[in-house]
């Protein structure tokens, strides 16, 4: 095919999208939100200027609601939406990471249980690499006979190209879990649960890791006492001390009310390099094996020998943590993975926004405002409208992997995120949601099957510094959208289909 023609097909593509987008954009300029939602942003003190809505029956061009339809937001965490349909449909939802086990050294290097070279752990930037699985693997090579490493062990993290990994650029909240950056060849989340729970004779405070890298230690200094729980985070005091150049000190200091049982503290300590050595020998001399060598960064060499390998969960399983439960560092991983499988290529966050716009267009989405930072939404830059990702809920329910991403999200007042919400209410159970919240921001957007029978599509995006207060316009919206027909008596079961004639 000519470039000429080739050019011409994404104009004419363009422009028919154009096309299409602005009569929806007619379409919906009048919709006005109900006094209901209007009145909730009026307590919250929120303008409507600072909010953007659309709701739309699913699969069709009846469009219930219209405000701020074009107008770039900040998105949050809904942003997640685009990174996991994207990578659903372009990666496919069976696609699995491997990170592979490669030792290097002249032939006959492994001898005796011992080898005489280095072993390599080369990443593909796997999403969820725990420590269990990563405990399995290094198990399985003791008992292949492996023993004691006489060379270093090497990081093998050329799947990502340069990625920006400053765990205190959004909020210089460095310790924080949400803002761990992306890595080939991440472990744990590079993080580390801390479980407090009262000791079995409840006279102290047991303080246990769910990981502990080699060059980690801990100093528990906290008290246990009587009385309410309420937020037992703001009673402890957590220091992190360097002990050397390369070791690392935490101190627990304060007290913990024995009436909240057990509680986890995720916290990210150490370089990611570090982190997976440090782990790595911990877990090596767990299962009995020897190695005193030195961690370093490097490609796998061409003559390396893969031993061992372990593979994650298909994709399907990973879009349902990245959304119902709003995994920063997941999300991150599988938007650069999109470009690193599919171009064979060091994975970068500006070829993984192109291949998502190119994606886009192919579905009649041409998304001007589209900016994409990290595909996680945890950012101060990404942008999105509502009729963006109105249009992207759309094609996905037309999708073949609509029932892996619709189950992804939470489930209205059941699970994920939106777990406390509306319990009890008659809408909890019917939606299937994805939220976002930052500072001045605050998103939802998914489906909903109305009272009516018909599956309705939502977006709501509120930037502004009174957000925080929105919630209750989303609840009330939500609850707006279910009752589309009154409900006298509840729901009823469908009528029992007549029973055939039955012949003697």
């Amino acid at each position: 095919m000519s470039f000429t023609r080739v050019a011409c097909l994404t104009i004419c593509l363009g422009a028919t999208v154009a096309n299409a987008e602005s009569t929806l954009n007619r379409t919906v300029a009048s919709l006005s939100l109900p006094a209901s939602v209007a009145a909730a942003f009026t307590r919250a003190q929120v303008p409507l200027d600072s909010v953007a809505v659309l709701v739309k029956e699913v699969g069709t061009r009846e469009v219930l609601l219209g405000q701020n339809i074009d107008r770039p937001m900040n998105a949050a965490s809904v942003m997640k939406l685009v990174t996991t349909y994207a990578a659903l449909e372009l990666l496919g939802p069976t696609f699995t990471w491997k990170t592979d086990v490669l030792i290097t050294g002249a032939p006959g290097a492994l001898r005796g249980g011992t080898l005489h070279g280095d072993l390599i752990l080369r990443g593909s930037g796997d999403p969820k690499l725990t420590v269990e699985r990563l405990w399995l693997l290094l198990k399985h090579l003791r008992e292949r006979g492996l023993r004691k490493i006489e060379g270093d062990l090497v990081l093998d993290k050329s799947f990502f190209g340069a990625v920006d990994v400053d765990p205190a650029k959004f909020d210089g909240e460095t310790l924080r879990a949400y803002n761990v950056g992306p890595d080939a060849l991440l472990v744990n989340f590079k993080t580390i649960r801390f479980q407090f729970a009262p000791s079995v004779d409840e006279k102290s405070v047991a303080i246990s890791p769910d990981v502990k890298p080699a060059q980690l230690s801990i100093t528990n200094r906290t008290r246990l006492i009587d009385g309410p729980c309420g937020d037992w985070r703001e009673r402890i005091k957590l220091d992190v001390q360097p002990a050397s150049p390369n070791d690392v000190r935490v101190v627990f200091s304060g007290s913990y009310p024995r009436s909240c049982g057990e509680g986890t503290w995720n916290v990210s300590l150490l370089d990611h390099a570090r982190f997976v050595g440090g782990v790595f020998a911990n877990l090596w001399s767990d299962v009995g094996g020897i190695w005193r060598g030195a961690v370093k960064l490097a490609p796998t060499p061409v003559d390396a020998k893969l031993i061992a390998s372990t593979e994650s969960a298909p994709l399907s399983e990973m879009v349902r943590d990245i959304n119902k439960f709003s995994n920063n560092v997941m999300a991150r991983q599988m938007f650069l993975t999109i470009s690193g499988e599919i171009d064979k290529q060091p994975a970068t966050v500006a070829r993984s926004t192109e291949i998502v716009r190119a994606w886009l267009l192919r579905k009649g989405i041409s998304a001007p405002e589209l900016v994409m930072e990290n595909g996680s939404g945890l950012s101060r830059v990404e942008r999105i409208s509502a009729g963006t990702l109105s249009r992207l809920l759309d094609e996905a329910f037309r999708s073949t992997v609509m029932p892996e991403f619709v189950s992804s999200m939470s489930l209205l007042g059941l699970d994920g995120t939106f777990r406390r919400r509306s319990r009890g209410d008659l809408a909890a159970g019917t939606a299937h949601l994805k939220s976002g919240a930052l500072n001045d921001v605050r998103s939802i957007g998914g489906y909903i099957l109305a009272n009516d029978g018909k599956r309705y599509s939502l977006v709501m995006i509120v930037n502004h510094p009174n957000a925080i207060l929105t919630q209750a316009a989303q609840d009330i919206l939500l609850q707006w959208i279910y009752a589309r027909v009154p409900m006298a008596v509840g729901p009823q079961l469908p009528a029992p289909l007549p029973m055939p004639a039955i012949t003697p």
